[in-house]
């Protein structure tokens, strides 16, 4: 008797959609890519030509039609999410939409509602790092009272430079630094510290590189603490200046100890001792830091859409992502503490 195979169609494949692709069509073995859609002829050339996707459609609504889909995988423009996520729902479709969900507090809210009324569907936001092994070690650690009670995250999200400035096209609709990269420390901060309320935001950045982002009310290195209603705290670092690669490092201060994940930003076990000392080279961006968790994603989704298990996230907490990405970015624009 052959396995259940959800029937996916990938939406969207720009860089990170292509890999998302090149995982459920190759990789996540209960799942088949059975349509693809995007605007861009090239971009669905390319699915059915590296991935023998025959079928793609310029028209989301054309994509949700196709006999036998069974889910979606939305890999698309931040700004369409939350209308893309309910026309899918509303058409009996499984959702994984990646982060953020919305740069809208009342568009998550919104797709918080809709999906309620479809407790058959599986939905899934795209909170990768959960599924990396050091972070997944690390709050089981935490939730073993390893290292006491937690009562401090610190967590940044450093991007290599591109001097070309190429992420400047996305820089109007992207939310600013903190929705676009901080987003992951966020929910991770809330994920590590046992989900508490937020009260209180503070932050600033600066400037150092890309200059012209000023005029979308965005940095290139920006800066926020969250205090909690319980008494613990979040300090959140971004920047898009790293001359050295991508770095993702993240501290949790407990009552009796402390975990480090990603202390030293190593592309592999390699060690190199020359004229320059001792040293390593480093993840050249987030994908490489985050392959194998792209993938253990996938699967979850595909597993929790077929019945086979439960999805170890929910759609609160993307909701709250946002909730608290947006007070940060008000912080820092309006140069004063944000309550909520």
């Amino acid at each position: 008797m052959s396995s259940p195979t959800l029937k996916v169609g990938i939406v969207g494949l720009g860089r990170l959609g292509q890999r998302h692709a090149i995982n459920l069509a190759q990789r996540v073995p209960n799942a088949k890519v059975v349509a693809a859609c995007s605007p861009v002829p090239a971009e669905l050339d390319w699915a059915a030509s590296t991935l023998g996707i025959a079928t793609g459609y310029a028209d989301y609504d054309a994509l949700l039609a196709h006999p036998g889909l069974d889910a979606v995988f939305l890999v698309t423009p931040t700004s369409l999410h939350a209308d893309q996520i309910i026309a899918a729902l509303r058409a009996g479709k499984h959702v994984f939409c990646e982060k953020p969900l919305s740069l809208d507090l009342a568009d998550c809210l919104k797709v918080e509602a809709e999906a309620a009324r479809h407790p058959q569907l599986t939905i899934m936001i795209g909170f990768v790092r959960r599924f990396d092994a050091s972070y997944h070690d690390a709050q089981q650690k935490i939730a073993q009272g390893l290292i006491g009670k937690p009562y401090l995250v610190r967590s940044q999200t450093c991007d290599q430079n591109d001097p070309s400035g190429a992420f400047m096209r996305f820089a109007p609709t992207s939310g600013g630094i903190f929705l676009d990269c901080s987003v992951h420390d966020i929910d991770l901060a809330r994920w590590l510290l046992g989900n508490p309320v937020p009260k209180r935001v503070y932050a600033s950045g600066t400037n150092a590189i890309h200059t012209g982002l000023q005029a979308f009310g965005d940095v290139d290195n920006g800066l926020a603490t969250v205090e909690f209603s319980d008494g613990s705290m979040a300090s959140f670092m971004a920047s898009r200046t790293m001359a050295h690669g991508h770095e993702t490092l993240t501290e949790v201060f407990g009552t009796g100890g402390r975990l480090a994940v990603g202390s030293n930003p190593r592309l592999n076990r390699v060690e190199i001792s020359d004229a320059h000392g001792v040293r390593n080279e480093c993840t050249p961006d987030f994908y490489a830091r985050f392959a194998d968790a792209f993938l253990i994603e996938a699967q979850e989704f595909t597993d929790a859409a077929l019945g086979r298990r439960t999805l170890s996230l929910t759609l609160h907490d993307a909701t709250e992502a946002t909730r608290i990405g947006l007070a940060m970015t008000q912080a820092m624009r309006e140069a004063r503490p944000v309550e909520f």
